[in-house]
C-alpha cells in the first residue's frame, strides 16, 4: 500500500477521496493549501475552509496538515488574473492553478515527507499509456467530468496522481460522505472563483490590481460604427448579451474586445460563430506535440461546459495550434482553454485561446 497526501479543500469530494483510499489500506495524510488571505473580504476563501478539513480529517482518521501558498497563488494565479482581463481577455485561473499551485506543492510536500504520490477529489481517471507517457480519460458520469480543468498537469504531475472518484456519480460520493457520518456530505458545491467570494469578478479587479484599469471607451459594430460608451473593457467577455448598457433595438452581443483601443465590438448573434481559433501555451498529454506540416482529427472543448465537437489541428508554429472547427463554433472566448479530446476520451492536449479566426 502506498503512502499518499491528499488534498483537502473542505468539500465533500476530497473527503470521500481521502475515505476511500483510507479504507484501501493506504497510509492517507490530508493536506490543506491555503491560497488565499480575504482579508477584510470575509475570512478563508471558499477553497481553502480550514475547520472542515481539520475535522473531515480527524473523522477520518488521518494525519492533517496546512501548507501556506499564498505567496505562490499570487504570483502564479492572481496577477495573471488581473492581468488577462486588463487585456481584454477571459481567464480561467482554477486551470493554471491546478499545475502551478496545487499539484506543484502538493508533489513537493509528498517528497518532503517521502509519501508515494498525491491524490485529489477530482472526477476523472489518470491513465498510463503504453508508449508511458500519461493522460486523463473522461469521468464514467459526463456530467460531473472534470478533465477540461486538469489538462495542464505535466506527465510528472500525472505520474505521482490518483484521482479514486472517477468512476462514481456526485450522488454516490453524497451517499459514501453521509454513510461515513461526515459533516460535508451534503456541503454544496462552489460555484464562484475561490478568491472571489462575491462572484463579483470587477470588484475584485479594481480592489486588487496593481497599476490603473482600462478606462471607459466605445462600443462599435463590426464595420467601426460608433455605438455608444462602455465602462471599461474588464467589465465584458465575448459572448456576453445581459449587462451591456446599451439599448441597441435588437439582441447585441460582445464579439470581441479590442484592449489597445479600448474598444468592444458588439454585433448579431449570428456573428459569434468561428470556423477556427489560434491556441497558444499548448500542454501535450496523449502525445508529446505535432510535428511541422502536421494535422491531428480530434474533439475539441472550448469552455468548462462545452460539449466537445470535431475539429482538426494544426501545427500552426513555435507554441501555437490552429483549431478548424468542422461547424463553427459560438463565441470563443481569447484566454479560455481549448482542450482536446480523442475518440476514446482521452486528452491529447490543450492550449489557451489566443484569437478567434473568424
Amino acid at each position: 500500500m502506498a503512502k499518499v497526501i491528499v488534498g483537502l479543500s473542505g468539500g465533500v469530494d476530497s473527503a470521500v477521496a481521502a475515505l476511500l483510499l483510507k479504507r484501501a489500506g493506504h497510509d492517507v495524510t490530508g493536506v490543506m493549501l491555503r491560497t488565499w488571505d480575504a482579508g477584510e473580504e470575509g475570512g478563508e476563501s471558499r477553497c481553502c475552509e480550514m475547520d472542515d478539513a481539520r475535522q473531515i480529517a480527524r473523522k477520518i482518521g488521518i494525519p492533517f496538515h496546512t501548507v501556506n501558498c499564498v505567496r505562490d497563488f499570487t504570483g502564479q494565479v492572481v496577477d495573471p488574473f488581473i492581468r488577462c482581463y486588463a487585456r481584454g481577455k477571459t481567464p480561467n485561473p482554477c486551470v493554471i492553478c491546478n499545475r502551478a499551485v496545487k499539484w506543484e506543492r502538493l508533489i513537493r510536500f509528498a517528497r518532503e515527507t517521502g509519501a508515494d504520490c498525491v491524490a485529489t477529489g477530482h472526477y476523472a481517471h489518470v491513465i498510463r499509456l503504453p508508449d508511458g507517457r500519461f493522460t486523463v480519460q473522461t469521468a464514467a458520469h459526463a456530467e460531473k467530468d472534470q478533465t477540461y480543468m486538469l489538462y495542464r498537469l505535466s506527465q510528472e504531475q500525472l505520474a505521482m496522481t490518483l484521482m479514486p472518484l472517477g468512476d462514481l456519480s456526485k450522488d454516490e460520493v453524497r451517499r459514501i460522505a453521509g454513510e461515513a457520518g461526515l459533516s460535508v456530505a451534503d456541503k454544496p458545491d462552489s460555484q464562484e472563483i475561490c478568491f472571489v467570494a462575491d462572484g463579483h469578478y470587477t470588484d475584485f479587479l479594481e480592489k486588487h490590481a496593481p497599476f490603473p484599469l482600462p478606462g471607459k471607451g466605445r462600443f462599435v459594430d463590426e464595420t467601426g460604427k460608433v455605438l455608444g460608451e462602455h465602462s471599461g473593457i474588464t467589465h465584458y467577455t465575448v459572448g456576453q448579451r445581459k449587462g451591456l448598457g446599451i439599448a441597441l433595438g435588437q439582441p447585441a452581443y460582445v464579439k470581441e474586445i479590442r484592449p489597445e483601443t479600448d474598444e468592444v465590438v458588439l454585433a448579431p448573434e449570428s456573428a459569434l460563430f468561428c470556423p477556427a481559433l489560434l491556441c497558444g501555451d499548448v500542454n501535450w498529454m496523449k502525445i508529446s506535440g505535432l510535428g511541422d506540416g502536421e494535422t491531428l482529427s480530434c474533439r475539441v472543448k472550448i469552455r468548462y461546459h462545452h460539449r466537445a465537437v470535431p475539429a482538426r489541428l494544426e501545427n500552426a508554429g513555435g507554441d501555437l495550434v490552429k483549431v478548424v472547427f468542422e461547424e463553427p463554433v459560438k463565441a470563443p472566448s481569447p484566454g479560455q482553454s481549448a482542450v482536446f479530446y480523442d475518440g476514446e476520451d482521452r486528452v491529447v492536449g490543450g492550449g489557451l485561446i489566443e484569437k478567434a479566426l473568424y
